[in-house]
């Protein structure tokens, strides 16, 4: 293919002409800014430092989903190289709930720790950083979600989303956690330098913990635009050499060939780390991302595969029954659904899956005995949900809430919930009806079937890695008849096509059998042609290597 390629598909995604040889192999030298840029970085590296060079105790308090983990673990394997002994602490989901409480950081300090650095949390942890300043101990947040006007206590808050950030550091705040904890990480290597702290010892190379970082990012569903697509092109190179025994043991547990793939991090590891936190003991990711030992390594991943099978049963159930609600609930801007004895460890996903089918923003949760939910919501394009949350806690309709502009996170008491679901209707409305209508298939090639094929995947690969905010290539392939239409597994449509030349194309559409359009190609007459767009993927099974069509949509062509 055509050098050319590679540049239209970077143009068609917001590059500049000028920039295109800068963003067709992203590195972190290219893309990395100064660290310094942030509100409290320096403060927070300063303090780090100090924390190295006095040898003090220090706790890493995390998430428990991947961007969670993966924040702590290169905190930990970080402070480990320079001769720290940093200890992990990640509440659990069910007993303690999201971000530090007051109680937690206290209880850390009582054991002893003088520094306690909270990552992938802590931005509207008001009273629990005020209970630890009490305690006297220093806390560090580093953090990605929604802030406030005002800031909770601490010795120091790196948060890219602060409102007090300039321009430049606030363009950075499509990072996730692990990508902001790699700057610190950054800032702090630097302060120990001019403090000759290396005269006698080797420097951290920074660049082999990319693979953390790659994982932390598509996982999370950051947009994959510049520093991030840095991020995670050079971090699927690292993670190509096997050094983290960890991932290495949970690739193998997840029976992964190939050198994993920006989709293997989403749909493969990344499930695998969160099961973890969902449905099992919530510190299972960062032991396996931290340890050197390659059998606990195996142990721990064989672990997080089973939880992963437990929590795919139990997301099935959840996830029909919040369809149905849907269907009783009529035409909201939000769906949003509750009941009690939903695991609160899959409603997140169950978020996601309703949110894909609707096509609106949609927000699952899950009651407890005494009347108390604990919520997540996902979000369309156009649709700021972690404001709107933000919003709805400062109404007084939420516990506790907070986020960013896709996913959110809330608790919320029973008798309050018609009240929320009201108040995001009314605040969103506009904004789902705008992005809905603005929703247009994009494409970036119009094909005869002959030219769906190996060579083109490879060709449209060198332009990824694709994820959020960067999507992969959308093509549509025809005119087409329709050989062969049937479902397969759970509610996937699967189709087999030919040309007028009679070159056939295989497609499938995920989870879209029962859809409008699944139903149409399940019925459609084989005499008429139509459209079918979609991604094409490389298809490796069999003799000889092949491609097919995640379809998305089709148009009859006469």
């Amino acid at each position: 293919m055509p050098d050319d390629l590679v540049g239209q598909l970077l143009m068609a995604r917001g590059v500049a002409r000028e920039e295109i040889d800068r963003h067709r192999t992203p590195t972190i030298r290219d893309f990395m800014p100064d660290p310094s840029i942030f509100q409290d970085m320096d403060k927070a590296a300063e303090r780090l430092a100090d924390a190295v060079q006095r040898k003090e105790p220090v706790t890493v308090f995390g998430d428990y989903d991947v961007d969670g983990a993966t924040s702590a673990a290169l905190l930990i394997r970080l402070l480990r190289s320079l001769g720290c002994d940093p200890k992990a602490y990640i509440p659990d989901r069910l007993m303690e709930g999201y971000g530090p409480s007051g109680e937690a950081l206290v209880r850390i300090a009582e054991g002893g720790a003088k520094l306690i650095v909270t990552v992938d949390c802590g931005a509207q942890a008001f009273e629990a950083l005020e209970m630890a300043k009490v305690a006297g101990v220093d806390v560090i947040v580093v953090d990605h979600h929604k802030c406030a006007s005002s800031l909770p206590v601490a010795h120091a808050l790196v948060n890219p989303n602060r409102l007090d950030e300039e321009d430049y550091a606030a363009s950075h705040g499509h990072l996730a956690a692990v990508g902001v904890c790699f700057l610190l990480g950054a800032a702090l290597v630097r302060t120990l330098r001019a403090r000759a702290f290396f005269e006698d010892r080797a420097e951290p190379r920074l660049v082999d913990l990319l693979d953390i970082v790659a994982l932390g990012t598509v996982a999370d569903v950051a947009q994959l635009r510049g520093l991030n697509r840095a991020f995670v092109t050079q971090g699927l190179k690292v993670m190509a050499q096997r050094r983290n025994v960890g991932l290495s043991a949970l690739i193998e547990a997840s029976r992964l060939t190939k050198a994993p793939s920006c989709t293997d991090l989403g749909f493969a590891l990344g499930p695998r780390i969160n099961a973890g936190g969902r449905v099992g003991k919530s510190d299972l990711g960062v032991r396996l991302l931290t340890t050197q030992d390659p059998d606990e390594a195996r142990v721990i991943a064989q672990e997080l595969e089973r939880l992963n099978l437990e929590r795919r049963a139990i997301e099935t159930m959840v996830c029909e029954a919040a369809e149905a609600l849907c269907q009783a609930q009529g035409n909201r801007a939000v769906a949003v659904v509750s009941a009690q004895g939903w695991h609160p460890g899959v409603i997140g996903i169950v978020a996601g899956r309703l949110k894909e089918k609707l096509g609106k923003p949609a927000v699952v949760i899950a009651l407890d005995k005494d009347g108390i939910g604990k919520g997540s919501g996902r979000s369309i394009s156009g649709v700021d949900l972690g404001a709107a949350i933000l919003a709805a806690k400062d109404s007084g309709l939420l516990i506790a809430g907070g986020g960013h502009a896709m996913a959110a996170g809330l608790t919320v008491a029973a008798d309050k919930i018609d009240a929320l679901t009201e108040f995001l209707d009314e605040r969103l409305a506009s904004d789902v009806t705008q992005g809905r209508d603005g929703r247009a298939l994009l494409l970036d090639a119009l094909l005869s079937p002959g030219g769906v094929c190996p060579d083109l995947c490879d060709a449209l690969d060198v332009g990824g890695p694709y994820g959020a905010g960067w999507p992969a290539p959308r093509i549509a392939a025809g005119p087409v008849r329709i050989i062969k239409a049937d479902i397969v597994g759970s509610d996937h449509l699967r189709l087999i096509v030919a040309g007028d030349d009679g070159r056939r194309i295989k497609a499938i559409a995920f989870r879209m059998a029962s859809s409008e359009l699944g139903q149409a190609m399940l019925a459609a007459p084989a005499h008429r042609k139509l459209w079918i767009a979609g991604r094409i993927k490389r298809d490796d099974w069999g003799d000889r290597p092949s491609a097919e069509i995640h379809l998305e949509d089709a148009a009859w062509a006469d």
